[in-house]
């Protein structure tokens, strides 16, 4: 693959992965994702001057808590992702790429109990950044790291899905 079909192939995944996860598809999206794939939602903390982890594993660890999810008490009210992605950075030689792109994740309240929001009423849920790394082999392309950076940093309870 050339360089451009690479970062080609790149952007699909990032915007197949946005898709799988707005379906709830958790299938199709780890079939994205490398056997060592990591994955990780963060935001820095300006009052402890620190990253804070909401969200951290493997794709091992991904499957287990998408299995587990349908038997937690969560707020099932859809989450629709928004995403840009402003850079690929193709290394031929390593066989790898990165990846950096803007999300906003948008929630449409079901029931209206949640934050203060009408049933039916949708709001911006999160605002961050994906920083995606890549495996580039002549299968393709596939996730081996995607750490979320969100400068949204109160989170409603209920919602456990990976953004």
């Amino acid at each position: 693959m050339s360089g451009v079909d690479t970062a080609n192939a790149v952007r699909d995944s990032i915007y197949r992965a946005c898709l799988y996860k707005d379906d709830m598809a958790w299938e199709k999206w780890l079939e994205l994702c490398d056997d060592d794939y990591y994955y990780a939602i963060t935001a820095y903390s300006p009052e402890i001057s620190n990253d804070m982890t909401y969200l951290s594993g493997s794709r091992e660890d991904m499957s287990t808590m998408m299995n587990m999810l349908p038997k937690h008490n969560s707020d099932h009210s859809p989450l629709k992702r928004h995403c840009s992605v402003y850079t690929v950075d193709v290394d031929e030689k390593a066989g790898t790429a990165t990846a950096v792109s803007s999300v906003l994740v948008y929630q449409t309240q079901l029931d209206g109990i949640n934050c203060h929001v009408d049933a039916g009423e949708s709001k911006v849920f999160i605002v961050g950044k994906y920083h995606d790394k890549f495996r580039v082999s002549g299968d393709g392309v596939k996730f081996i790291e995607r750490i979320v950076k969100i400068d949204t940093r109160r989170l409603d309870k209920g919602t456990h899905y990976p953004i």
